[in-house]
This record gives C-alpha cells, sequence and structure tokens, in this order.
C-alpha cells in the first residue's frame, strides 16, 4: 500500500490539533470525520442491533471506538491510541488572590514538562455537567481568548542564573487579572458557554497553548505542534483506518483511542477499563456468535499499540541507545523493551514490520538506554486485557512532554499508510 493510499498530510495534522484541544474535542473531531464517513454512533446504554456489524463507533467519556465489517468469523485488526496529553488543569476551588493579583489555580496533569508552560498564552477548554431539570447534560467548553498565564520568575530574583526548580503546587498557578479580591473563574466559564453558573455541577477543564500549529524549518519539513504526544497518531490512526475501511482485507478494522493514558488509564474510559474487550464482544454478539467465537475472533487478533516515540535529540545524543539512532521523516518506529514497558514481541513486530514492507515506508526500531527509566504505553494493558498479541509503534518527535513539541511533515502520511497496511492483512 502506497504513501498515497490514505488523506493523512501534515496540514491535515495541523488542522486536527488545532480543532482538538482537549480529550473530548479529540473525540468529537473524530466523530464528525466518521460521520462523513457513513459511520454512525451506537449507544453503549443501549441494546445493540445486528446492525451494529457495519460502519459504528461507540463514544465513552474522552474515548471512542470505531469499527466496520460483518464477517461472522473475522479476527480484529486494532490500531490504538491516547486522546489525553500532559497539561495543567483548574482545581476544584480555582479562586486565588496574591501580591495584589488574581490567580487561577492550576495543577499538572501526566508528566507534563512544566517550564514549556510558563509565559504562554492559554485559553481553556474541556467539558461541563449542568443541571438540566431533574438530569444532568454534558456541554463542551473551548475559550481561545488569551485569559490565562503562567509567569515566568525574573532571572534577578533567582537563585542562580540557570533557572529555577518548579513546584506544582505553588509555581504553576495563572495569573488571569489584579486585585486582591478573587473572581469567580468557573462563573467566567460558564458565562462564556452561555450557561447559568448556579447550574453548573461539575467540570474537567484544562489550559491549551494558544499559538497554531504549523508547518516549520527551511523546508517546511517539521511540524511545530501541541499535543503531538498523542494527537499525532490519533490523526494517523483515523485516516488510516478510515482507509483501511474502503479497502478492507482479512480482518476486521477497529480504532480504539482512549483517554487517561498519561496518567496511568485507570479509569472507566481508560485503556485498563472494559471498554475494548467489552465493544469487542458486542461486535462478535452482533453478528450472531457467542462467547466462544469472541473468544476464537481473540485469538486470531493483533493490536498496533500507537504512541509517539523519542527521535534522537541533537543536543543531547548522548541520552539515546547509541545503537539505535531514530531519525525525524525516517519512518514509522517499532519499539521494544524487554522489561515489557512496551507490549512488542516477536510476533507483533513481524506483522508490523510486514505493514511497512507493504506500505514501501521505512521502518525504525527504537530502544531505550538501559539506564534511564522507560516510558510505557496502552500496549502491555491492552495486551493483558484482550489476549491479543500487541506490537508498540509510534512516529518520532523531539521535546515530548512539552507544551508545543516538534515532528516530522513526512512521516505523517509514512505512519498512517503503515497504520493502514496493518489494518488489512492479506490472507
Amino acid at each position: 500500500m502506497p504513501v498515497s493510499a490514505t488523506a493523512a498530510t501534515a496540514d491535515g495534522l495541523c488542522a486536527f490539533i488545532d480543532d482538538s484541544p482537549s480529550p473530548f474535542h479529540v473525540v468529537r473531531t473524530v466523530a464528525r470525520e466518521l460521520d462523513t464517513h457513513g459511520f454512525t454512533q451506537l449507544e453503549e446504554a443501549s441494546v445493540w442491533p445486528a446492525e451494529a456489524t457495519g460502519r459504528r463507533y461507540v463514544v465513552r467519556g474522552g474515548s471512542l471506538v470505531a469499527w466496520s465489517g460483518t464477517g461472522p468469523n473475522a479476527p480484529f485488526r486494532v490500531v490504538g491510541a491516547h486522546t489525553d496529553s500532559p497539561n495543567l488543569r483548574v482545581k476544584q476551588h480555582p479562586d486565588l488572590a496574591s501580591a495584589g493579583w488574581q490567580l487561577v489555580g492550576l495543577e499538572p496533569y501526566g508528566g507534563a514538562w512544566l517550564n514549556s508552560w510558563l509565559d504562554r498564552e492559554l485559553g481553556i477548554s474541556g467539558r461541563l455537567t449542568v443541571r438540566a431539570g431533574n438530569k444532568v447534560r454534558e456541554q463542551l467548553i473551548r475559550i481561545d481568548d488569551p485569559i490565562l498565564r503562567v509567569p515566568q520568575l525574573a532571572i534577578h530574583l533567582s537563585e542562580d542564573r540557570r533557572g529555577v526548580t518548579l513546584d506544582p503546587q505553588r509555581h504553576v498557578n495563572a495569573v488571569w487579572g489584579v486585585g486582591d479580591l478573587p473572581r469567580s473563574f468557573l462563573a467566567f466559564v460558564a458565562e462564556s458557554a452561555e450557561v447559568d453558573p448556579a447550574a453548573v455541577l461539575g467540570w474537567e477543564l484544562m489550559t491549551h497553548d494558544l499559538e497554531p500549529s504549523r508547518l516549520v524549518g527551511r523546508d517546511c519539513d517539521l511540524v511545530s505542534a501541541p499535543r503531538l504526544d498523542n494527537q499525532g497518531t490519533c490523526y494517523a490512526g483515523l485516516q488510516a483506518f478510515l482507509a483501511a475501511v474502503e479497502d478492507p482485507g482479512a480482518a476486521l478494522p477497529v480504532l480504539a483511542m482512549f483517554d487517561h493514558e498519561e496518567v496511568g488509564s485507570q479509569s472507566d474510559r481508560g485503556a485498563q477499563s472494559d471498554l475494548l474487550p467489552a465493544v469487542l464482544e458486542r461486535i462478535v454478539l452482533a453478528r450472531g456468535g457467542g462467547r466462544a467465537e469472541y473468544l476464537a475472533a481473540l485469538a486470531g487478533s493483533i493490536c498496533a499499540s500507537g504512541d509517539m516515540a523519542h527521535a534522537t535529540h541533537p543536543n543531547y545524543p548522548e541520552r539515546h541507545e547509541p545503537a539505535h539512532r531514530i531519525e525525524i521523516n525516517g519512518g514509522p518506529v517499532l519499539k521494544v523493551n524487554q522489561n515489557l514497558r512496551y507490549a512488542t514481541d516477536a510476533t507483533g513486530a513481524g506483522a508490523f514490520a510486514l505493514a511497512c514492507d507493504q506500505a514501501a515506508v521505512p521502518l525504525q526500531r527504537y530502544v531505550h538506554r538501559a539506564d534511564l527509566p522507560c516510558g510505557s504505553t496502552i500496549g502491555p494493558m491492552t495486551a493483558a486485557r484482550t489476549g491479543m498479541p500487541t506490537v508498540d509503534v509510534g512516529a518520532p518527535q523531539l521535546a515530548m512532554h512539552s507544551a508545543r513539541e516538534l515532528m516530522g511533515a513526512n512521516d505523517v502520511p509514512a505512519y498512517a499508510a503503515a497504520l493502514a497496511a496493518f489494518l488489512t492483512p492479506v490472507e
């Protein structure tokens, strides 16, 4: 499958990211694209009809699972990703005042590289739950006005000139005005959403960098954007999935996007939840199978856990395994860790290497330095929850977990093409 087999482009990735400042907006962006390609959303709380074997998807908060196919005994090919990214999130009692400044109390989410969030114009996104009579409804919120800023300490006031160490409790609150009396931040958010502040019952609100995603570099062959980890995979996975459903192979393609990977995935909608196994079993039941058919389908299935990968940093080459240099615009990355921080085994590696060969894209192989702690992915937990062989893959980037990250423009279509080939195995 050639690189041109999907619609993925670097400009498309930039537009996707700019449309998706929170996990809930990622899901909305993906759902809208699925809708335009003939997909229909199913409600988990409803009994699924036999037609559930067509083009369908399910949403659970900031997570989404989509599939297409009708084969009664077809195994699954799954591409997994995560919708969340490290950032600064709004506390439950956010209204603060200090030294004549009005502040909004923020808390780091995931492994945010805190220094990168300083002195940026920040907006707010996420969701509110709102009282509607005797019921509760959900409303997405997005404010792209530059209302928040976390100010850096002046170099003249630091203990040394090499920078400051940030305390996540004291040093990441955002200024949004002046005065000794705090103003209600939640009232401001509610009014921006045209909601009665008294009707707001709960919220998940987070900051996002307002600088647009863009192509940069001498030849515009680099993508500078927030949330590449892991919206780079969400976008490439979506484009791969849409290509796969138009030209299906011997397996039923599935796209699974999970929230909360950056904090361990242990939630109702994380990769450690029942979301993916439950949806896969209901697909089998809808096509006339039972528990035995479901287990048989799983036994023949395989998952590609997609997350971004570390490119070799030109200023810190010594921080990388010297025999495993990873290049920007060098193609997708196969990630291996002997202590199973990544789930890749020989079976999964073979399946993805074959997919890259069929897609005519180069494959890079990543190993973390043995003397440094290695990050993890949804791969090991997906493999454990489903019993599917799982391969951890990604696209190379720099500045992972920074407020703004960097990847190769050419890696976007190459990554999508490899995932599309993986989703469409040939018998």
